[in-house]
């Protein structure tokens, strides 16, 4: 018993990876913010994962989905800078919300988590741009680094405002999402618990 539930587990992980890999390719731009910074849905895989198998999980499918973007596309620095902004921004937002879920397993649980998430992933991808990525962006790229005070305004102009709105439209379609499989996910629980 526990051996198929392994192998379902990696075979669900590995699929939810390849679907997240997918969604990637998926992304758009949001009218008024930097081109540079585009939506795509591929945290909803990951995030599904994490809440049927844990946290591991959830990492696992943005680890494996922006490594199979770099495979793929590459990146403009050569250096994948852009994928593993991606994959932390990923863990800053599915790590609260399976957190927060796990305690309240119920409707308004899960939406607090995701708003949770989302602010995490807001107020700490601005952070860690301003100190890690921003600054690796320039130097792979051989830019000039600009004042703080331009970086500064970039990051409240541009990137806190797109993480909060891409936290807000993965987590409307998760909430669709979940609302679907909510009977097919309690299932998965109890025969975990077993």
């Amino acid at each position: 018993m526990k051996q198929r539930v392994r192998i379902k587990k990696m075979v669900t992980v590995g699929m939810l990876s390849g679907i997240a890999y997918l969604l990637m390719w998926l992304s758009f731009p949001l009218p008024l913010l930097p081109p540079y910074l585009s939506v795509d849905f591929s945290d909803v895989p990951a995030l599904l994962a994490a809440i049927l198998f844990g946290p591991v999980a959830g990492i696992t499918v943005e680890a494996i989905k922006n490594l199979l973007h770099y495979m793929v596309q590459g990146s403009m620095t050569g250096v994948p800078v852009g994928q593993l902004a991606n994959f932390t921004a990923g863990i800053l937002f599915i790590l609260p919300t399976y957190y927060i879920f796990k305690k309240i397993r119920t409707m308004k649980g899960l939406g607090l988590g995701l708003v949770v998430g989302t602010a995490s992933m807001a107020v700490m991808m601005s952070v860690l741009n301003y100190y890690v990525f921003l600054p690796a962006f320039a130097f792979f790229l051989n830019y000039e680094v600009e004042s703080s005070s331009v970086v500064i305004k970039s990051i409240v102009y541009g990137i806190l405002p797109f993480n909060i709105i891409k936290g807000l439209i993965v987590t409307f379609l998760f909430l669709l999402l979940y609302k679907k499989l909510s009977f097919w996910l309690n299932r998965q629980w109890n025969i975990k618990n077993i």
